[in-house]
């Protein structure tokens, strides 16, 4: 088990002592390019000294912190760099437990999460939450949970298998872990003065904590009643001029890239362009699956985007450490390489291409050259977390028919998928009947939402487009952000009900189905969500499980981060849920069909 950090105050002795040569370092960095983003400066030829954990002594010569015992190292001119801060992210996306997530972004340069598990309080409430943080807490890098607002995150337009309260909230604003609230994605909810989430939010103030911000529309006259009510941060921007409207709001803009969200071009410019402050802005994940962790990393990827998109190095750093560590009011205690903090810190021999190349946490060589060097340990998850799938029945493809009775065609409504991008578009086909059967056509498959946490048997159909799909093919997953029912997509109803019942028989995960023959299986046993084997075995399924998707016609990138947030109801435009087809412009139920005329 790893200890949890001493606090500033009871080591402050030990740190002084250290600094003025009266006592020994642990750790001795010796001839380092110290990137200082309280300043932005790069200093040559600096010492960092650590003891205790925490950074003791930076400066031009460390000579006089090193005694008997003391590890030096010689860093020969590296850089020397904060470790990596993620502002705002869902471990269950990465397909992976804390611990195995964090195993995952370590040699990637990330010391510290600030993540929301409401994922997890979808299915197993409080309890679920209580067990990411607990999980968290074991890690030897800083995992903070915020914890989950919105549960549903719509209500009366999709059923979870659990709701978070108020009384909730407050109590879980006692735990050691706990930082703030999570993303207050119900805006209309605050918009409109909802008891609930008022109550929701006050508590999380009184507490001092931060409450996290999700404004998911382009209208911006609205988004100044969702900013009085307190979020102090959004993520969900997708232009410039949604940065900027944040900002000057008094709101950190939080921009994304995730496996598939590809916001941090688009709104960088509010920076590289109009000049703007830029401790203003925080670089996120949001969501990452494992496929990404392993193969192209976490928050050293996303700065390394942000300089290609032409902002100053320097700069992006501070994006993503000492802007989240002050967001969040930490800057005294993380996010900088400075007296006193905690002592995370990369060496990297390069500023723009960010090679990860040795990585400290507390004060310890966690990893180098890409492989970790310490244990993540795990919690043993409860038997009743990995038995979450409750279908009520073995399903058929006729659960999946879309009935029109006495009618040749339909004009459907259409969920229309964006690449690269959480909002979908609200579009429109003309689709054949036949034999009192709606049919899909080119471009437009079926999408089902099939209720997994009560047993009800239900499955509310629709259609969507954009995947490219071709053939008789199927792909189900009980990732379903955020309601975490199971999401079908397919061209035949009878690979879809195989989907469907192959989830239900091994608790959960993702399957790609052709022609009645299983393509690949993504496992995640653990509230149907995670797995916790290790993440290079869960990206290798998951890669097939991306093959699989493109051998079926699919040419999006990450298509499976679309699938699964096909079911969000609180991003427009049109998204399906277990109570029926949701217009999210109009947060209400819709009719699938359009009025004949």
């Amino acid at each position: 088990m790893v200890d949890s950090p001493k606090s500033w105050a009871e080591l402050a002795p030990h740190l002084i002592a250290v600094a003025a040569g009266r006592a020994a370092a642990d750790l001795v960095i010796r001839d380092a390019r110290w990137v200082n983003v309280h300043t932005r400066e790069v200093l040559a030829g600096h010492d960092i000294a650590t003891a205790a954990g925490r950074f003791a002594y930076c400066g031009p010569d460390a000579a006089h912190c090193i005694g008997e015992g003391t590890q030096v190292i010689d860093a020969g001119g590296a850089f020397a760099i904060p470790g990596l801060c993620d502002g705002h992210m869902h471990i269950e996306s990465g397909m992976l437990t804390p611990a195995e997530f964090a195993r995952a972004v370590i040699p990637h340069g990330t010391t510290t999460m600030f993540t929301d598990p409401h994922e997890i309080a979808n299915v197993l409430g409080l309890r679920g939450v209580r067990l990411m943080h607990d999980e968290a807490l074991l890690q030897p890098v800083n995992i903070f949970t915020q914890m989950p607002s919105c549960a549903p995150s719509a209500p009366g337009l999709e059923t979870t298998g659990f709701e978070i309260t108020p009384a909730e909230v407050s109590e879980a604003m006692t735990w050691p872990g706990i930082i703030g609230l999570g993303e207050m994605m119900n805006f209309p909810g605050v918009m409109a003065g909802d008891d609930k989430m008022l109550a929701e939010m006050a508590a999380t103030a009184a507490a001092g904590k931060t409450i996290g911000g999700h404004y998911a529309s382009p209208d911006l006259a609205g988004f100044h009643a969702y900013a009085a009510g307190g979020p102090a941060d959004d993520h969900e921007g997708t232009c410039e001029a949604d940065a900027i409207v944040r900002m000057r709001a008094g709101m950190r803009s939080m921009i994304r890239l995730g496996s598939a969200w590809y916001d941090v071009e688009s709104q960088i410019t509010a920076i590289t362009e109009k000049g703007l402050d830029p401790r203003n802005m925080i670089l996120c994940t949001d969501d990452c699956h494992s496929g990404t962790l392993v193969n192209d990393g976490h928050m050293n990827r996303v700065v390394r985007h942000a300089i290609e998109c032409g902002c100053d190095p320097l700069v992006a750093l501070q994006m993503a450490t000492i802007n989240t560590a002050t967001h969040f009011g930490l800057e005294r205690e993380l996010g900088s390489i400075a007296p006193g903090r905690r002592a995370d810190l990369i060496l990297t021999s390069d500023l723009r291409s960010l090679p990860i190349e040795r990585v400290f946490a507390r004060g310890r060589e966690v990893a180098a050259g890409g492989e970790i060097l310490v244990e993540c340990p795990h919690l043993d998850w409860p038997a009743d977390t990995r038995s979450t799938v409750h279908l009520g029945k073995v399903l058929a493809a006729t659960d999946f028919e879309v009935p029109a009775q006495g009618r040749n065609t339909v004009r459907a409504k259409v969920i229309g998928v964006v690449e690269n991008q959480a909002p979908t578009k609200a579009l429109t086909a003309d689709l054949p009947v036949v034999d009192g059967v709606v049919q899909g056509a080119e471009g437009t498959c079926q999408i089902a939402l099939v209720e997994r946490h009560r047993a009800t048997g239900a499955v509310t159909n629709g259609f969507v487009s954009g995947f490219g799909y071709t053939g008789e093919m199927a792909v189900a997953s009980t990732v379903a952000h955020d309601s975490h029912h199971m999401i079908v997509v397919g061209t035949s109803r009878a690979d879809m009900a195989l989907a469907a019942n192959r989830l239900g028989e091994v608790g959960g995960g993702v399957t790609v189905w052709r022609d009645g023959q299983e393509l690949a299986l993504v496992e995640l046993p653990i509230a149907g969500l995670m797995s916790d084997a290790p993440a290079a075995q869960v990206a290798a399924k998951a890669q097939k499980m991306v093959e699989a998707m493109q051998a079926c016609g699919c040419s999006l990138n990450n298509a499976y981060m679309q699938h699964s947030l096909l079911a969000l109801v609180v991003i427009p435009e049109l998204r399906i849920s277990d109570l029926g087809l949701v217009d999210v412009t109009k947060f209400e139920i819709t009719e699938l069909f359009e009025a004949e005329t």
